[in-house]
C-alpha cells in the first residue's frame, strides 16, 4: 500500500470511529426500576447491589451497554404510580419493580415492555397472570410465596412468646395480597388459640396510633410493604416501648432491633430477576419464564430484644434458627 493511500484510509478511519462508537453507544439497552424504598435505605441499596452484582456477571454494566433508569418511591403509593408511568413512556426494553400496587397499571399500560416482578404474593388470584408455569402476558416474575406463610410466622410468634392471646396484624389494605395473607393467618389463630385484629397502616400517623392500641395487646404481626419498610425504625421502637413482641416478614426488621422474622431473602430475589432480565435483553419472551416461588425461607430472631421483652427462648427454637442476632 502508497504511503498516501494508507494516510488516506487512517483519515478515514479515524473520522468514521468516533461514529461508530456513539452508533454503539445509542445500541445500549435500558432497564427501569421502580422500588418501594428510598435512595438512602439501606436495604433498598442491599437489593439494588445484589441486582446489579448478577447483571455484571451476566456481561451488562450500567453505562456501557445497558441504561438503568432507578426510580425511588420512598412508600408513596401515588409517587409509584407516577414512576411507573413515566418508566413506560421511556419504552425501556424490561421493566423490574417490587411494588404490587403499579403491576395492574403496568399490565395495563404496558402492553408491549416485558415487566418482572419481585417479593409480590399471589399473581394468579390477582389476574397478573394466567399460571405461574406459563405467565402469559408481559409479566412474569418472583412470589413471596403461599398465603400459608401467615399462618406459619403466626406459628413462630407464639413459640417465642407462648402466653400472648391477641395479636394485632398491621397490613396496607391497598395490597390485596396482604388481605390474603390476612385471612391465613386468622385461619391459624383458632388452633393456635389466639385472636386477631387486623389493622390497615397507610401512613407514619396510623402506624403510632395502631401501636399504642395494640398495647392493649399482647403482640405484632407486621406485613412488609411501602409503609412499614419506610417507617420500620420508629415501628421497632414503639414496638419496644410498649413491650410488644413482633413477628416480620423479612430478616432486616430483625437486624434493626426487631424480634423476629421468617421469610426468604428479598435480595436473593432480585439476583433471580437479573438472570430473567439478561434473558429478555437476550430475546426471550415472558412466556418462556415461568414464575416462580420462595424455594427457603429463614428463621432470624434478635436475642438482645428478647432479653430485654423477657422472653426466654427454648434451646429447640435457638438451635432451629438460621441466624441469632445477639
Amino acid at each position: 500500500m502508497k504511503r498516501r493511500e494508507f494516510i488516506t484510509l487512517l483519515g478515514g478511519a479515524a473520522t468514521t470511529w468516533p461514529l461508530a462508537a456513539r452508533a454503539q453507544s445509542n445500541q445500549a439497552r435500558r432497564i427501569g426500576v421502580l422500588t418501594v424504598f428510598s435512595k438512602s435505605d439501606p436495604e433498598g441499596q442491599r437489593r439494588i447491589a445484589a441486582l446489579l452484582h448478577r447483571l455484571q456477571e451476566l456481561g451488562w454494566s450500567d453505562g456501557r451497554n445497558v441504561r438503568i433508569e432507578f426510580r425511588w418511591a420512598e412508600g408513596d403509593p401515588d409517587r409509584s404510580r407516577f414512576y411507573a408511568g413515566e418508566l413506560v413512556g421511556m419504552k425501556p426494553d424490561v421493566i423490574l419493580v417490587n411494588n404490587a400496587l403499579v403491576l395492574p397499571l403496568l399490565q395495563r399500560e404496558a402492553h408491549t415492555v416485558p415487566v418482572v416482578f419481585v417479593n409480590v404474593a399471589d399473581p394468579v388470584g390477582s389476574g397478573l397472570v394466567t399460571s405461574l408455569a406459563r405467565p402469559n402476558g408481559n409479566i412474569t416474575g418472583f412470589t413471596t410465596g403461599e398465603y400459608a406463610i401467615g399462618g406459619k410466622r403466626l406459628e413462630v410468634l407464639k413459640e417465642i412468646a407462648p402466653d400472648i392471646v391477641r395479636v394485632t396484624v398491621i397490613l396496607d389494605p391497598r395490597q390485596p395480597n396482604q388481605i390474603g395473607v390476612s385471612q391465613a393467618i386468622e385461619a391459624a389463630a383458632s388452633s393456635l388459640q389466639v385472636s386477631v385484629t387486623v389493622v390497615g397502616a397507610r401512613g407514619n400517623e396510623d402506624i403510632e396510633r395502631t401501636i399504642a392500641a395494640a398495647a392493649r395487646e399482647p403482640s405484632l404481626y407486621v406485613m412488609a410493604s411501602g409503609v412499614t419498610n419506610a417507617y420500620r425504625r420508629q415501628l421497632i421502637q414503639l414496638a419496644a416501648q410498649y413491650q410488644l413482641p413482633a413477628i416480620y416478614d423479612f430478616r432486616y426488621f430483625v437486624v434493626e432491633g426487631g424480634l423476629a422474622s421468617y421469610g426468604h431473602d428479598p435480595a436473593e430475589q432480585y439476583r433471580q430477576a437479573a438472570a430473567y432480565i439478561d434473558r429478555i435483553l437476550k430475546g426471550a419472551k415472558v412466556p418462556e419464564l415461568p414464575v416462580q416461588n420462595p424455594i427457603k425461607y429463614e428463621l432470624v430472631v434478635n436475642l438482645k430484644t428478647a432479653k430485654a421483652l423477657g422472653l426466654t427462648l427454648p434451646e429447640s427454637f435457638l438451635l432451629r434458627a438460621d441466624e441469632v442476632i445477639e
